[in-house]
């Protein structure tokens, strides 16, 4: 059974992690490793006490975009009843929908190979620096995109030139948001950072980095929410551990808030590198010192 000690700490370490594209999991798998935190990541309670603590994630999420979230509500209750899809809401509610089926297909169809991964931190450092490689090609890309747009280039990935939405989640096409849903499915991966992988698909589809970071937490609300609540049961009937994690998803909700907010205002004019470079480090760090 994990301690009480252990789950706060897990806490913490995913609230300050999970929504930055580090990879919580990666974090959760490696760090304590690293700090000689002993622990078997096979416990049958580490993967659903880990995956309620997306509960909190989740709650900061809808808290931070709380207007979005009913605007988006209010757009597909519109949609659902006309048959059609009259506005910018409508249009992005089934563009989270069409982005959310990747990861949540490919999480339930392969559920017990990627949990196997959970127990492997020379794995998870290995996709940590995967994951650094995929922050700091997005970032070459972008830069190459946005020279190719100073000189009058067209857009990529379902933009238009004269779409005044360009640069804007809004501006997206349906076949894009899919295309950023595929990538976040690779978060499944320990090691690859949710955020992380759907905003650097979203930098690749042409959006500002504050939009990429916008889209992405919109697009991982569903998948974290889901995530967590379909693990609840399996905390089975242990009263303390469960009622630990409730108090653990609280602080990893509080922790996960102010982490977005910061992010947000930081990607107003900073870039990924410094994340890449961070990952990457982390990532050697596991592989030579977790034997």
């Amino acid at each position: 059974m994990l301690s009480a000690g252990l789950i706060l700490f897990l806490a913490a370490l995913q609230g300050i992690t999970e929504l930055f594209p580090v990879s919580s999991l990666g974090h959760a798998v490696v760090v304590p490793r690293l700090f000689g935190i002993n622990f078997h990541e096979t416990d049958p309670a580490f993967v659903p006490v880990l995956t309620v603590l997306h509960l909190g994630t989740a709650a900061a999420l809808l808290v931070l975009y709380r207007r979005d979230w009913a605007r988006i509500m209010a757009g597909f209750f519109r949609a659902a009843v006309r048959g059609s899809i009259d506005d910018a809401d409508g249009r992005l509610a089934i563009m989270l929908i069409v982005g959310s089926v990747p990861a949540g297909l490919i999480g339930f169809l392969l559920q017990n190979p990627l949990k196997s991964l959970f127990g492997d931190p020379r794995a998870a450092s290995a996709f940590l620096i995967v994951n650094g490689g995929i922050l700091f090609a997005a970032e070459l890309f972008r830069r190459r995109d946005e020279r190719r747009r100073s000189v009058g280039t067209a857009p990529v990935l379902g933009h238009e030139e004269d779409d005044p939405s360009y640069s804007r989640v809004e501006g997206l096409s349906l076949r894009t948001a899919v295309f950023v849903g595929i990538f976040q499915a690779g978060a499944l991966l320990p090691g690859i950072s949710r955020s992380g992988i759907t905003m650097a698909a979203g930098l690749v589809a042409g959006l500002r980095h504050e939009e990429a970071a916008r889209f992405s937490f919109l697009l991982a609300t569903p998948i974290i929410l889901a995530a967590g609540l379909l693990e609840v049961p399996s905390l089975g009937t242990d009263g303390p551990t469960a009622a630990i994690a409730v108090v653990a998803a609280i602080v990893a909700g509080l922790l996960a808030y102010a982490s977005a907010l910061f992010l947000l205002r930081y990607l107003r004019s900073g870039r990924l590198d410094p994340f890449a470079y961070y990952c990457a480090a982390l990532g050697v760090a596991g592989l030579v010192f977790i034997h």
